[in-house]
Parts: C-alpha cells; structure tokens; sequence
C-alpha cells in the first residue's frame, strides 16, 4: 500500500512539474511527497524526475514509469469502484467548479438528489462564470460550457446545450421585436465581458452581428436577471432560458437563426488519484444529463 502512495505522489508531481502543487492537490506536505518520490526512485533504482530550483521534468524512465503507474492507479480505481457498488455506504468529500447558472439549478437539483441517496457525502460548490483552475482551487471536477475542452485534462461530455437570444414581453411591447438579425443593433443587448459580437448560424452560413448594450457581466444568471426586469435583450444558454419561456417570462427572438452552442463537460486532471466518490459522482452525472437541451 506505501508504493502506491507513493506512486499517487509520482504522479501527482508529473502532472503537475511541481512538488509544491503536489502537496497542496493531495494535502501532504512537500517534504512527504519529495520522500515518497525518493522511494519509488530508491524502488526501482532510477532516477524518474529531473529537478531544477525552477523546474521538475521527466527523465526518459520517468515517462515509461508514468504510463505504468498510471494504468496501475486506474485499476486499483476501478477496482474501489466496483467494491463500492456492492456497498450501501458512500463517503467522502467531493469540490466541484460550475458556472454560476448551472450551480444554482441543474448542479443542485443533482446534488440534492446524489446527498439524499449518500448521505455520508459532502460537495463544496465554486459557483463562478470563470473557468476554474483544478489544481490552484484544489477541484476534483470543473463543469464547463464549451465547444472544445482544454486537451490537456481529461473531459467527459454530459450535453449539449443549445443557446438563444430572448427578451422579456414588456420589453418587447417598448421597444419591438427584432424581426432581422441587424436589428439587434439597436437594441440593448446584454452579454458576456468582451463578447462584442454574437455568432449565428443559417442555412448552415455563419454570420455575426456586433452588438452593444449597458450591462456586460461575466454570470450568467445576471444576464438573466436583467432580461426578466424588461432591460434588454439576453443570450442565454437553454437550461436557465427555456423553464422562462415555458412559464411566459421570456420570448425567443428571431428563431431561424441557430446561435453558435456548446456542450457541459466534465473536466479532470486525472484518474489516477480521483477517490472512488468522486468517480461515482461523475457517473451519476453523467447518467441524470444524458439529454441534451435544445431550444425550444
């Protein structure tokens, strides 16, 4: 068991060219990690890591050493995992990033939902629009809205979503509704920091639109919040936008255009360390969004 520890601790370092964030990823000191480093070198009588005052690189062993740890750490996981699924007791604690619209509905919904079966389970909750950074916030999963996730983590796609533009009926009663695309020019439009122009799609053609407005925020539920009060108009991705039009708070505009969409991702640094209720969250995620959201 001390060898796998100390393997954790290789691969943690590898991943992260950094004793220091090693340290703070796994909640060990660096003088722990450093040691256990020493032992899976003194182990297999090579040296796995070149170290510099400003830098931790991979020796050529190093990276044949890291492929075999990490495919031992993901069956020793897989293994966790299936002894777990024949138990009635889940515990741990899991963090997770999401974007603050998503945290305050779907994310909860889940979570309520994943606590009240696990009971013994705790999740902290980052609620930012801001991509989060795994190993400086110390995250188990980041969810995101994006196109393309970074290459550099492991990603596991959970739905797409599609995104709309929409105002509120009072707005529309005041203002009119746009009934082409350049006349959301003079409109009040609402959107992200520095998103100064909104992509569409028709007839499988992209066209773009530069659009202007008083409020530019980096949270969506903002944005949203803004809309509701007859302020503007508002692109919102489908999971906060279509319970509103549902309910009549909101109205897609020009609808024959398709706003360039995203998905929610999963995003990780590896499995090779993940705790056993992390990976079980991640599949229970993934099997509650298995529907994509489209606009309605």
């Amino acid at each position: 068991m001390d060898r796998l520890i100390a393997m954790r601790s290789f691969v943690e370092v590898a991943n992260c060219a950094s004793f220091t964030k090693a340290a703070e990823n796994l909640d060990l000191s660096r003088l722990q990690v450093s040691r256990h480093v020493q032992e899976i070198e003194t182990w297999l009588k090579q040296r796995l890591l070149h170290r510099t005052t400003r830098k931790v690189s991979l020796t050529s062993v190093g990276e044949q050493a890291l492929r075999h740890c990490e495919s031992i750490l993901n069956e020793v996981a897989e293994l966790e995992v299936k002894a777990l699924s024949h138990s009635d007791r889940l515990e741990g604690k899991i963090r997770i990033s999401a974007p603050i619209g998503l945290a305050q509905t779907m994310l909860l919904d889940v979570i309520s939902e994943f606590t009240e079966r696990h009971p013994d389970v705790i999740i902290e909750v980052v609620a930012s629009d801001q991509f989060s950074q795994l190993v400086e916030e110390r995250l188990d999963i980041a969810l995101r809205y994006t196109a393309e996730p970074d290459d550099t983590l492991i990603a596991r796609r959970l739905m797409h979503v599609d995104s709309i533009v929409c105002a509120s009926p009072q707005y529309l009663q005041i203002q009119g509704e746009p009934t082409q695309l350049k006349d959301l020019e003079a409109h009040n439009c609402f959107g992200h920091l520095g998103a100064t122009h909104w992509d569409f799609v028709k007839d499988n053609q992209p066209v773009s639109v530069k659009v202007q407005g008083n409020l530019f925020a980096n949270d969506t539920m903002m944005i949203s919040l803004a809309a509701l009060r007859g302020k503007g108009i508002a692109r919102l991705p489908c999971d906060l936008a279509n319970p509103l039009i549902a309910q009549g708070k909101l109205v897609r505009i020009l609808p024959e255009y398709t706003l360039q969409s995203s998905a929610i991702w999963a995003v990780y640094l590896s499995r090779s360390y993940q705790l056993p209720v992390v990976r079980q969250f991640i599949d229970f995620i993934t099997e509650q969004w298995s529907h994509d959201i489209r606009a309605q």
